[in-house]
């Protein structure tokens, strides 16, 4: 009886609810810690594993290839075609959604099976660790999250403290080349050209992830061309502006390439992006 008494506090404290507010301000609840997370980006699975729960994950959607340990779990379709039917038979007692892109009405077809769901919107840098520390604490993985959110947040501000006074210099961020793409100021990666003492030249477009004409990035004649693509390779399109001999960045040897998974998705390795761009720039200046 002595040893159930004493047993009793741990077990009891391991049951006790786990609240917290997803990025959407919805109040999500479990009973204890979630074992079982289908998660519906691929973004989401990584910052899983950043918050030391992936092995948690009983479901995941294509392109989920990072780190190495999340390829080859379980699909559940992609991100903007998953199945229901997959993710009831994954039987899991948390589900981890993409509010911007898992597609009209997503959340509402999730929350009808009765399944809690915490919803990632990540639009600032700030957002990546604190969803760590958010997921940290949904799968009762703290002791992980929090030092990994809080060596986010430090550097990242080593970085803005580094430079911030710098000659800024303006950036255009290419998405892609055919139709021509960038971002606009309220994009994540447009903060993270900021963060290295540059201007996103787009940073007023109206939409998100604007197409743009070639005429527009020529009037605006940017310092630094930095291209995204599909790989940590060079996309060859990059050596098409070589075409435009009086262009800003083609003078200066402004033209970069970045790997597209330290920029394009919201998680901790966009610190190396970050850190690859910020010595990009400050070798142009």
């Amino acid at each position: 009886m002595l040893l159930l008494l004493q047993l009793w506090p741990a077990s009891a404290a391991l049951a006790e609810p786990v609240v917290v507010r997803d990025f959407l301000g919805r109040s999500v609840q479990l009973e204890a810690p979630a074992r079982r997370i289908v998660a519906l980006a691929p973004h989401i699975v990584e910052n899983l594993f950043s918050a030391g729960a992936g092995n948690r994950l009983v479901g995941v959607v294509s392109y989920s290839n990072f780190p190495e340990a999340a390829r080859g779990l379980p699909l559940v379709g992609s991100y903007n075609a998953f199945s229901l039917e997959q993710i009831i038979a994954a039987q899991p007692d948390l589900i981890l959604m993409w509010g911007s892109g898992n597609g009209a009405g997503a959340l509402q077809k999730l929350e009808r099976l009765g399944i809690p769901v915490f919803v990632s919107e990540l639009r600032q840098l700030a957002d990546i660790p604190a969803s760590i520390r958010k997921l940290g604490i949904l799968a009762g993985t703290t002791a992980r999250s929090e030092p990994e959110a809080r060596r986010l947040e430090r550097e990242f501000g080593r970085l803005a403290a580094r430079f911030q006074d710098k000659r800024p210099l303006s950036v255009f961020y290419q998405i892609w080349h055919e139709p021509l793409q960038t971002v606009n100021g309220e994009h994540l990666i447009s903060q993270v050209i900021g963060l290295c003492g540059g201007s996103n030249i787009f940073a007023d477009a109206p939409t998100l992830a604007p197409r743009i004409n070639l005429e527009s990035v020529l009037a605006r004649n940017p310092d630094v061309i930095v291209a995204g693509g599909m790989s940590a390779a060079a996309p060859a399109w990059l050596g098409d502006w070589h075409r435009y001999p009086t262009l800003g960045a083609v003078i200066g040897n402004g033209l970069v390439a970045i790997n597209p998974d330290h920029m394009q998705r919201p998680t901790a390795r966009i610190l190396e992006g970050a850190q690859d761009l910020c010595a990009r720039l400050d070798s142009l200046r």
